[in-house]
């Protein structure tokens, strides 16, 4: 009887192309497609050696109890946030995210919101569709440029630092800080400077957060960090919306503490309705889309496969999260 091909379990979304995982699915290997959470997907995971998808809290010790043939977990996403890294080590089985794929989509994302909050863009727009050509006073408006604004990136992982080489092309000095320092030859390729967090925070025109959420990450940047800031720095967040303090976020861009925000995450995702957030106009809100674009489908999809057949090969995946890398 022939063998059976390996099986990879690839979890439908709404954020990822089939279209594209059919058309790059290695050849040699079953491609089974199913909704996380649905009986097909709990059936086709009993014989599934391979998962390509996002993480879920879900994915416990029942789960790996179930998938008794399962070699990787191969993300689709940079975050890895929502894995269950406890039962998984306890599994033996490598978490792996997407190897920087979507790192260009959120390092662009990341200067979007930078130039969006610095000229007021939504102000604009609103401003125009209403009628009012250049708003009710213009004198009373301030908008800024980002060549000679100082950046601050926090977190200076793949995507920090391709946003610090576009922030580079706009004229802008970068500060980082990061728990893995870049030696001084390396910081002058990209051009950055180190900081520590308190220093990174008062120097700042605008800080980028660029940081995985974990239990050291989570609401680093709250109330007393705020308040460190410059009354005229602006904070961008498009990380993960709990390396925030949400409510304390509110308050300084109410009371004036910074000057304004971009976000593409929040605390809660979806944001409730009465997100008081919402009520204000010194921020720019995107739904965590800086990462899915069209153009990086394929890149996705490239890297999940490429690190199954790694596996598949007897080699050692590549991009295993940094709290497995070591099981």
């Amino acid at each position: 009887m022939a063998q059976r091909p390996p099986r990879i379990v690839v979890m439908d979304s709404p954020l990822s192309a089939m279209e594209v995982a059919r058309e790059l699915a290695p050849a040699g290997f079953e491609m089974v497609v199913a909704r996380f959470g649905t009986p097909e997907f709990a059936e086709a995971m009993r014989e599934a050696e391979y998962l390509v998808g996002f993480g879920s809290p879900a994915m416990d010790d029942a789960f790996f109890r179930a998938a008794p043939k399962l070699r990787l977990v191969q993300l689709l996403s940079a975050g890895y946030d929502t894995c269950n890294l406890e039962a998984a080590r306890r599994a033996g089985v490598p978490i792996c995210n997407n190897g920087g794929a979507n790192a260009t989509a959120v390092a662009e994302h990341a200067l979007m919101l930078m130039l969006a909050v610095c000229r007021r863009l939504i102000w604009q727009h609103q401003n125009v569709v209403a009628g009012r050509w250049r708003g009710n006073d213009p004198s009373q408006v301030r908008l800024y440029e980002l060549r000679g604004k100082t950046l601050g990136i926090v977190g200076l992982g793949t995507i920090g630092k391709k946003v610090a080489r576009l922030a580079g092309a706009f004229g802008m000095e970068v500060l980082y800080y990061d728990i893995v320092r870049l030696s001084e030859d390396a910081e002058d390729a990209l051009g950055v400077r180190f900081r520590l967090l308190g220093e990174l925070l008062r120097a700042s025109d605008i800080v980028s957060l660029h940081v995985p959420l974990t239990p050291a990450t989570r609401h680093m940047i709250g109330r007393a960090e705020l308040a460190r800031m410059k009354p005229t720095a602006y904070l961008v967040n498009t990380c993960r919306g709990p390396v925030v303090d949400e409510a304390a976020l509110f308050e300084a861009l109410r009371d004036g503490t910074i000057a304004g925000a971009g976000l593409d995450v929040f605390d809660q995702e979806p944001p409730p309705a009465d997100n008081p957030l919402f009520g204000l106009d010194n921020v720019v809100l995107t739904p965590h889309y800086a990462g899915p674009t069209w153009d990086n489908q394929a890149a996705r999809f490239r890297n999940a496969f490429d690190n199954c057949q790694r596996v598949a090969r007897g080699e050692k995946p590549l991009w295993i999260v940094p709290e497995l890398a070591g099981a």
